[in-house]
C-alpha cells in the first residue's frame, strides 16, 4: 500500500483519497501514531521553485532512533553527510541522479525523485496505525480524515492540522475558505493523456478518474500555460503508480511531449 504526494500539491492517502493542499511549512507526511514509540516518521516541506511551481525542499526520516534528512542530491544521517549507498542496521539509502530511496526493515520503503513526487510505501503491519497527510490507513476512505465523528473537514483544514510546530518557523497556513475552481473544460484533454495507449495495461489497476480530476486541476492552475510542469506531473505520477501496482505502462513521453 501507498502514499503518495506529486505536483500542484497532490496528495493520495493510504485510504485511496486524493486531494490538493498548498502548503508550505513542514508537515507530518507520515508517522507511526501509537502513543508510545514510535517506529517511524516521516515529514515535508515544500517551497515554490524559481518557476513558481511547488517542489519538495527536504524530507525529514526518522526510522527507530536514526535521523536522516534528505535534499536533492544530498543525504545526511545523524547530521553527518553520507555517500550511498548507504547501509546501517535495518536500513539501506541508494540514490542515484534521479531518486532517492531508502528502505527499512521495520516494513517500510520510501522513494523520491529529488523534485516534487514522494512515494512512501508500508507493510499492513501499520493499518490503523499512521497519521499525517497520509491518512490513517485503515483501508476506509474519508473516515478520521476528512469526516471524523460529527465533524467534516476540508483538505485545507485537515493538511493545516498536520503541521510541525517549531517555534521559529515563519510560514502561513493556507486560507481554509479558498474553494478550489472547477474545472471541467479540462476534462477531454486530461482522459485523452491518460487513456492513451501508453497506459493500455493501466486501466483497470487504478481508478483512473482521480488521476482525470487532478489533471483537470493541474489545467487549471496553470491557466493555458503549456509548460510541462502542469501537463506532466500527474501523467506522470499515473505511469508510476502503475508500474507500482504491476502494470507495464509504454512510452508515453515524445520530444514535442514531456
Amino acid at each position: 500500500y501507498v502514499c503518495s504526494t506529486w505536483g500542484n500539491n497532490h496528495f493520495k492517502t493510504f485510504d485511496g483519497d486524493i486531494y490538493q493542499f498548498p502548503g508550505v511549512c513542514e508537515y507530518n507526511f507520515v508517522s507511526d501514531c501509537r502513543d508510545s514509540y514510535k517506529e517511524f516518521s516521516v515529514h515535508i516541506q515544500r517551497a515554490l521553485n524559481s518557476n513558481n511551481h511547488p517542489e519538495i525542499q527536504y524530507i525529514l526520516v526518522k526510522i527507530k532512533d536514526i535521523t536522516v534528512y534528505l535534499k536533492p542530491k544530498l543525504v545526511v544521517v545523524d547530521g553527518r553527510i553520507v555517500k550511498t549507498p548507504y547501509y546501517s542496521s535495518g536500513m539501506l539509502i541508494e540514490s542515484n541522479d534521479v531518486y532517492t530511496k531508502i528502505y527499512a526493515k521495520l516494513g517500510m520503503v520510501l522513494m523520491w525523485n529529488q523534485e516534487d513526487a514522494l512515494m512512501v510505501e508500508l507493510d499492513n503491519t501499520f493499518n490503523n496505525l499512521t497519521c499525517g497527510l497520509c491518512g490513517d490507513y485503515n483501508g476506509i476512505p474519508i473516515y478520521n480524515e476528512f469526516i471524523n465523528g460529527d465533524a467534516s473537514y476540508n483538505s485545507i483544514t485537515y493538511g493545516n492540522l498536520q503541521k510541525i510546530s517549531k517555534p521559529n518557523a515563519k510560514c502561513e497556513d493556507p486560507d481554509e475558505t479558498q474553494a478550489l475552481p472547477s474545472c471541467n473544460k479540462h476534462r477531454d484533454e486530461c482522459e485523452r493523456l491518460l487513456t492513451s495507449s501508453a497506459f493500455a495495461d493501466c486501466r483497470f489497476r487504478l481508478n483512473l478518474e482521480t488521476y482525470i480530476q487532478a489533471c483537470m486541476q493541474d489545467m487549471c492552475a496553470c491557466n493555458g500555460n503549456e509548460d510541462s510542469f502542469c501537463i506532466c506531473s500527474t501523467v506522470s505520477e499515473y505511469s508510476r503508480q502503475c508500474s507500482h501496482a504491476g502494470g507495464r505502462p509504454g512510452e508515453w513521453r515524445t520530444q514535442q511531449f514531456c
